[in-house]
């Protein structure tokens, strides 16, 4: 897909989400979820995996594509939505397309284009955050199949989701070495989801705690190899990250937008606030950090389009960038002064769906330790 076409889709998805997002998103993000029919109108436009291959319903289209539709929905302010979205397009369906066997693939890749299944990512115990070789759940071989027990905090999508990709112990005592990923469908018994989570921001992002007492998985439903689960999560951790800083670009400068437009309307003093030069020193700077990571951004997208993302460069993204998303958004919030603490003024939802870029994924104190290893190689 070149520019030119890459440019009218993002119009197409611009439009989609004014009609389809836009005039419910203050009533959502009341409610602290998303209606589940949501998913399957995203499904209908087309918005969904659009990158999954064609044989599965799926445009087949780069992932820049995917990539877009994150920014689109992080620069008009649907943060949460966007962490949703991100989850489902562009981390679980991926992951099924990579290591799945054709059966899981015909199982899943078109319910999750059509919106008819909603993806979840379920690595994250109480005990086990940005180091994820302290996973406790385990699944244990039963005849042919697999009993799994558990369970899982912070999953996004956890309250809709109809497949969850769960990491547990498959080897006890091995550590990473012994970590296996599994397919579990939501219907299966011994599944309960606990109550949604309530966080300070992203509330359109259902976020639950996800256990498993005694589920018992066939066998079809490892995904990839016995006991390479941690291999697989670390092939896959460049491209989330990408996403992420998809949406840590996009809300800086959809921030800027619309506090361009606050700035340059409100009056203070007997003059607009646009013509303060704190305001406009701060707006420059916003701008320019925006930039300056987009480029990075950019280069990494193409990156690994050419399949030469290295962790080391997705590590720098993720850090660099949501470090300037919650550094810029705060300074815009700034501008609009006490309106900008209010839930009224969409700044405000800017400002605490950005927080969370700096935790999940990887943290910022990790991903500085990953990029410090590739400098002094231990």
């Amino acid at each position: 897909m070149d520019n030119e076409e890459l440019t009218l889709f993002r119009d197409m998805t611009r439009r989609a989400l004014e009609q389809e997002i836009a005039p419910h998103i203050e009533e959502w993000e009341q409610q602290h979820i998303v209606p589940r029919e949501l998913w399957n109108t995203l499904g209908a436009a087309g918005l969904l995996c659009p990158d999954m291959p064609e044989e599965y319903g799926a445009a087949g289209t780069t992932p820049q594509v995917t990539f877009a539709i994150i920014e689109e929905l992080s620069h008009m302010g649907f943060g949460g939505i966007a962490s949703g979205y991100g989850i489902h397009s562009n981390i679980v369906a991926p992951y099924i397309n990579h290591f799945g066997t054709e059966e899981q693939k015909q199982q899943w890749l078109p319910k999750m284009v059509t919106g008819e299944a909603v993806g979840a990512l379920a690595m994250t115990e109480p005990g086990a955050g940005s180091d994820v070789q302290g996973i406790r759940t385990s699944a244990v071989k039963d005849g042919d199949g697999w009993i799994l027990n558990g369970s899982k905090i912070f999953i996004t999508n956890g309250i809709h989701a109809d497949v969850v990709i769960v990491a547990a112990i498959t080897d006890p005592g091995k550590g990473a070495k012994g970590t296996s990923l599994f397919l579990v469908d939501t219907t299966l018994p011994g599944f309960e989801r606990g109550k949604k989570i309530e966080k300070i921001g992203q509330h359109t992002s259902d976020t639950a705690e996800l256990f498993f007492q005694d589920v018992r998985l066939p066998a079809n439903a490892l995904l990839g190899e016995l006991n390479k689960g941690f291999v697989i999560m670390m092939k896959e951790l460049p491209r989330e990250r990408l996403g992420i800083a998809a949406q840590a670009v996009a809300s800086a400068e959809g921030a800027l937008a619309i506090t361009v437009d606050y700035v340059l309307e409100r009056k203070a003093f007997g003059q607009s606030v646009g013509s303060f030069q704190n305001t406009r020193f701060t707006l420059a700077e916003v701008k320019t950090e925006a930039a300056i990571n987009r480029a990075f951004y950019e280069k990494c997208a193409n990156a690994y389009a050419a399949g030469e993302l290295s962790a080391e460069d997705a590590a720098m993204l993720k850090y660099a960038s949501t470090e300037m998303q919650c550094k810029t958004i705060d300074q815009c919030l700034q501008l609009f002064g006490g309106y900008g603490y209010t839930a009224e003024y969409p700044i405000s939802r800017f400002y605490t769906d950005a927080r969370i870029q700096r935790i999940y994924g990887g943290t910022s104190e990790i991903m500085r330790e990953l990029v410090a290893r590739s400098i002094l190689g231990r």
